[in-house]
């Protein structure tokens, strides 16, 4: 794991993109296509207002929610929808936006085709993900309903988890198919989530799921 310390948020976001954007270029050098995983959350958003002004050809470009809420995605809470009104716009306005979700009462009932849809992607050419001070990662948390599946290192793409403390279902890319990524990302800001990472580094995943993608990681942190 690589950890890169930054003054201040906004160089974070300012040289995170354009480290983003020469690793999917050079990508594109080599494959048809590059498939960019991205989360949800408010931590990414000005790293997407950077990187969607990037001088890529984003037609080549294809985007992939590290997880999403089972909902509309026109709902507020929509991962998918951040990444169309903060990514998906300016230059990066023709990448092709993969979502996790369909129109369907449950996640099990569409989960296979979504999977299909993804499996051409793999393995994903560059991660991005945030943490949270639980040391959750994507939308695997401590102690939720559906994590071993989520952690098996023989798991398929997807797995759905339901938090208790929400009425709606997730659905994630697995450990394995983040792990297994070609170049990882891991950005956190504030003193709590760099020791919450001290932390993860010394915990089974089962406790701190960060650390089932942590090999190969390079950290980006902020205050």
């Amino acid at each position: 794991m690589k950890f890169l310390e930054y003054p201040d948020r906004d160089m974070l976001a300012i040289d995170l993109a354009n480290l983003l954007a020469g690793e999917i270029k050079a990508c594109l050098l080599t494959h048809e296509r590059a498939s960019v995983v991205v989360p949800g959350g408010s931590t990414p958003g000005p790293v997407f207002d950077a990187l969607c002004a990037a001088d890529l050809d984003w037609s080549r470009v294809h985007v992939i929610p590290s997880d999403e809420r089972w909902v509309s995605p026109d709902d507020p809470r929509s991962n998918a929808r951040l990444i169309r009104e903060r990514l998906l716009v300016n230059r990066a306005a023709s990448a092709k936006l993969l979502p996790l979700y369909a129109d369907a009462d449950q996640p099990e009932d569409v989960l296979e085709a979504i999977a299909e849809t993804l499996e051409p992607e793999l393995p994903i050419s560059v991660l991005v993900l945030g943490m949270g001070a639980d040391m959750h990662t994507a939308s695997m948390f401590p102690g939720v309903d559906g994590l071993d599946a989520a952690l098996d290192p023989q798991a398929g793409i997807l797995a759905i988890l339901r938090p208790q403390s929400v009425p709606e279902a997730r659905v994630t890319l697995t450990a394995k198919v983040l792990d297994g990524a070609l170049s990882k990302h891991l950005v956190i800001f504030g003193d709590e989530k760099r020791r919450a990472l001290d932390l993860a580094v010394k915990s089974p995943p089962e406790q701190a799921p960060v650390n089932a993608v942590l090999a190969g990681m390079t950290v980006h942190w902020a205050e």
